[in-house]
């Protein structure tokens, strides 16, 4: 029997496709009946050729194809440790479960569902309401006026203009080079969410990382391989599967399954694809670690990682609704827990289990090695990310402000401006001291008016 439901070895008895059977060895028939003065039939052997085989090779044929690709996918040799088959491990004792592959299919229905109590969670009854009360409403930002050749200029050419564009297009329009800014700036700021939508975006998965690390702390507190890892390794691959380990499992693989798909649908960030393929190796991840029954490892893995997201979450949130003294503290604590849980806890605790002491109890075997390849990988990214927190902090706290999710927030006057715009801006500026600019008179009889 194969790991899963789906999945199974094809029978060791070789089977003929359908009408091969009846092929006849002889065809004497066919001779007598030209003796006899009659038009001979066509041989039975002809009959199948043209019409049984094709038949039964057309229904059979793909059946022998899908049965060779799981035959060769479920591999023993490759998935299980030496001496260890499929069949050992579906003879157990009653009430004995261990992972199989089919139990994944759990995680479809269950992210369906995910994603429906989400919209919900969204848009009706938590996060919506709780961001009114913070005073952040789902309003537009101011949209740029109507103009046929700034707009052909941000579809076809560029979207952030350097000054040499600014100040042809200021001519083109007669318009102060501010104002071609300021009309950049809002028809940028048009295709980006409002803040109301990514306080609910972020609301809900802040929820859903603090509610399963809770479980997850609260089900591994009362295991032994949280204490010990080597008890990951005793006894594998016959380590029972008990309920409250499947519900973890197949609850964090439907939470990933969900964001895969509605990220589509979320907020479009610039690291879309980077974190695309980031749930896409994190679902692979989780399926892989459970269909060869490395699941107390993986528990140990998805543990470590759920620690310092929901503290991201909620420092976006304080930032959103502008609380930065909470949001500068609660960064601090994230990137702090992110640098302990990802570059110390992991390599010592996880990696050193997973690479060493299950060398020394299992042995290595082709997944085996699969399954560590992997975890350096995701360790080699986790050495990357915290240098780009560390980065981003240390810039942060030198301009005094923390918190600015910069893959997706609404530009303000002063920060969509590059290095080039603003030299130019200073260059005009200068030039209206010494009475060049024809627009300075008309400022200077405002001079309380601040650009937007």
């Amino acid at each position: 029997m194969g790991p899963g439901v789906l999945f199974c070895k094809p029978s060791r008895k070789r089977t003929l496709p359908f009408g091969a059977a009846s092929l006849p060895t002889g065809g004497g028939g066919a001779e007598e009946e030209v003796r006899g003065g009659r038009p001979p039939a066509p041989p039975r052997h002809a009959l199948n050729l043209l019409f049984v085989l094709p038949t039964g090779l057309f229904f059979s044929a793909p059946w022998g194809i899908m049965a060779a690709l799981s035959a060769w996918f479920w591999n023993e040799r490759f998935w299980l440790p030496r001496n260890v088959t499929w069949a050992d491990l579906a003879e157990r004792a009653a009430g004995v479960e261990y992972p199989q592959a089919g139990h994944l299919l759990a995680a479809f229905p269950l992210a369906v569902g995910m994603f429906a109590v989400r919209m919900l969670f969204e848009s009706r009854f938590v996060a919506s309401t709780c961001a009114r009360r913070l005073h952040i409403h789902p309003d537009v930002e101011r949209k740029a006026q109507p103009n046929a050749v700034l707009e052909k200029v941000f579809t076809s050419i560029t979207k952030n203009p350097d000054s040499r564009h600014l100040d042809g297009l200021s001519k083109q329009l007669d318009w102060e080079v501010r104002k071609v800014q300021r009309w950049f700036r809002q028809r940028r700021n048009q295709d980006k969410p409002s803040t109301h939508a990514k306080f609910c975006e972020s609301m809900w998965r802040l929820t859903f990382y603090l509610c399963i690390f809770m479980y997850g702390f609260q089900f591994l507190w009362q295991t032994s391989w949280m204490w010990d890892t080597r008890h990951c390794w005793y006894g594998y691959p016959y380590q029972v599967l008990t309920p409250a380990l499947y519900r973890y499992y197949v609850t964090e693989l439907a939470f990933y399954w969900s964001l895969l798909f509605s990220q589509f649908t979320d907020i479009r960030r610039k690291d879309f694809l980077s974190m695309f393929v980031h749930h896409l190796a994190t679902v692979g991840l989780i399926s892989f670690s459970y269909a060869n029954n490395m699941v107390r490892v993986g528990t140990l893995v998805m543990c470590v990682h759920d620690a310092s997201d929901f503290l991201l979450e909620a420092a976006k949130l304080a930032n959103y609704a502008k609380y930065q003294r909470l949001c500068d503290l609660l960064f601090i604590i994230f990137s702090l827990t992110f640098f302990l849980t990802r570059l110390v806890i992991f390599p010592i605790w996880v990696l050193n289990s997973t690479m060493f002491e299950s060398w020394l109890i299992v042995g290595p075997f082709p997944s085996w090695w699969l399954f560590n390849v992997l975890l350096l990988v995701l360790q080699v990214l986790h050495v990357i990310w915290s240098y780009l927190i560390a980065r981003i902090a240390i810039k942060a706290v030198l301009r005094g402000k923390v918190c600015n999710d910069v893959r997706s927030d609404v530009e303000s006057s002063s920060e969509d401006e590059s290095p080039a715009s603003r030299r130019t801006r200073t260059t005009h500026a200068r030039k209206a001291e010494n009475g060049t600019n024809g627009h300075y008179a008309a400022a200077r009889s405002r001079p309380h008016a601040t650009p937007t």
